[in-house]
């Protein structure tokens, strides 16, 4: 790869203070799911190639939100998810990464709000990592994180952090 995530990380930061008007919010939640996506993928010894695959999915993860903001006034997941394919291959086309691996990136930020049919741990676990941070974020209760806990959680260091965080 002739970038690195460090040159993602300060693309996204530059991204967010050009397109965002909540700018630092936005920063804010996509370090944070980075930073929990990448000690889950560590914690759950994820090879390197999908730790990285993960990683640059979860830092670009709402690369759309500024876009449907505009464009339906809310940053619904299914809208991100509809939005973000176009945006996130438009991101990452100066990167130098494998065809292969730049759609993995796409396919995990356009199903970052699907639950069901989760094909991969690198999905598995960005949806955790999202969540983590989502929880606390929407002031989320103990019944609805537990609820989520239950039907979406399936690594254990993702699901020991929920506990232990939250409930």
């Amino acid at each position: 790869m002739s970038k690195t995530i460090s040159d993602a990380v300060m693309k996204m930061i530059r991204f967010y203070e050009k397109e965002s008007n909540v700018c630092l919010h936005d920063i804010n939640h996509f370090m944070k799911v980075w930073g929990f996506a990448h000690a889950i993928a560590l914690s759950e010894n994820l090879d390197a190639k999908t730790r990285q695959t993960l990683e640059l999915a979860a830092i670009v993860h709402d690369i759309a939100c500024p876009l449907c903001r505009k464009k339906y006034g809310n940053t619904n997941g299914k809208a991100q998810e509809q939005e973000g394919n176009l945006l996130t291959r438009e991101f990452y086309r100066d990167f130098g990464l494998p065809e292969e691996q730049l759609n993995r990136i796409c396919y995990i930020v356009a199903h970052h709000h699907t639950y069901t049919g989760v094909d991969g741990p690198d999905l598995q676990i960005m949806l955790e990592a999202d969540f983590l941070v989502n929880a606390d974020e929407s002031s989320l209760n103990k019944e609805a994180i537990t609820n989520f806990r239950d039907k979406v959680f399936r690594t254990k260091t993702g699901t020991e952090m929920l506990n232990r965080m939250y409930l």
